[in-house]
């Protein structure tokens, strides 16, 4: 019997419908609470009692990495970030990380899409005021008339761009690596340097991975690029937003909102002065929300643990069927 710490938030409520799986492979399932992740003390507890994990954004640090061998083999992502993993001591250590690249590139990217609208045509307020009894007619955007800021052109920043073009957006994009010429001239994209883009665009969407050079990448000082009126969204990683600098650029009213799906500490702290702020919109982690893409990574997560454990899936797609 193979023992698997099981501990995706996302992957948990659906066990019993998984079950059949993984006792086909003869998977022993350890299945402690847990509520956004497990943090290091809480892995470090349970170190050396499992052979696979399959996780959502736990700390595995090297620390706990190490502590989890001899027997860890396998690291299995749900989804596709993996900056609470230390990749480099997977690499030293001989643990396999694996995740699902582009798993919720659409879902996030129509997520980008919504707050942009609810923004530009002020949907939001005015929904609040009129069940305020206030009969007010809050001026709105056309975005046609607005340009918009790509963080990050990846897999998620490019479908946000093409669903902007769809909306007569002018569109501008910064990323650390080239982006392809190809996409830039099929999208009427130019690149820029980010602080032209936070100094030129009316929306600035977040899209790029959390990393060394990308950690408060958005702080006081880009901040202060951005228009007056600019909003920022964020669908990426908290960290990658000074969420202090954010604030008091809000509360100074030195750029016009924020929509954010992604906070440097989750849960959001019910201290927040985010908590409180009229011209901000806050969900709690979920623009990856969609049942198909869910569906397409619970089962690429488990095959991916299963190939971890040098286990052949060879039956994995006729039991996928069958469920």
């Amino acid at each position: 019997m193979t023992d698997v710490l099981m501990s995706a938030p996302y992957m948990i409520p659906f066990l019993d419908r998984f079950k059949p799986v993984f006792d086909h492979y003869s998977i022993n399932l350890i299945t402690p609470k847990v509520e956004e992740r497990l943090e290091e003390s809480e892995l470090l507890k349970m170190a050396g009692q499992f052979d696979g994990a399959i996780c959502g954004d736990d700390r595995y640090t090297r620390k706990v990495l190490e502590a989890c061998l001899p027997r860890l083999k396998v690291v299995s992502k749900w989804g596709t970030g993996i900056d609470s993993i230390d990749k480099e001591a997977c690499a030293d250590l001989g643990i396999r990380l694996m995740n699902t690249p582009n798993a919720f590139t659409l879902p996030v990217a129509d997520s980008v899409m919504g707050y942009i609208l609810a923004f530009a045509r002020q949907q939001v307020w005015m929904d609040k005021a009129v069940k305020n009894g206030i009969w007010k007619k809050i001026p709105g955007r056309s975005l046609s008339e607005c340009t918009l800021g790509v963080i990050g052109v990846g897999n998620v920043g490019k479908a946000v761009i093409r669903r902007a073009r769809g909306f007569g957006m002018t569109l501008l994009g910064n990323d650390i690596h080239p982006i392809p010429r190809d996409f830039l001239l099929e999208n009427n994209v130019r690149s820029v340097s980010l602080h032209e883009l936070l100094e030129s665009s009316d929306f600035v969407s977040v899209n790029c991975d959390l990393n060394p050079t990308s950690r408060h990448l958005i702080n006081k000082e880009t901040l202060s690029h951005m228009k007056k009126s600019g909003i920022l969204i964020n669908t990426a990683r908290g960290p990658i937003v000074d969420e202090k600098a954010l604030s008091d650029a809000l509360m100074s009213q030195s750029i016009g909102g924020a929509a954010l799906d992604v906070f440097e500490q989750e849960p959001l702290p019910d201290e927040s002065p985010l908590l409180e702020m009229e011209n901000v919109l806050l969900a709690p982690h979920n623009s990856n929300s969609s049942p198909s893409a869910w569906e397409n990574v619970h089962w690429n997560t488990i095959r991916n643990l299963l190939i971890g454990l040098d286990i052949d899936p060879v039956d994995l797609p006729k039991m996928q069927q069958s469920i």
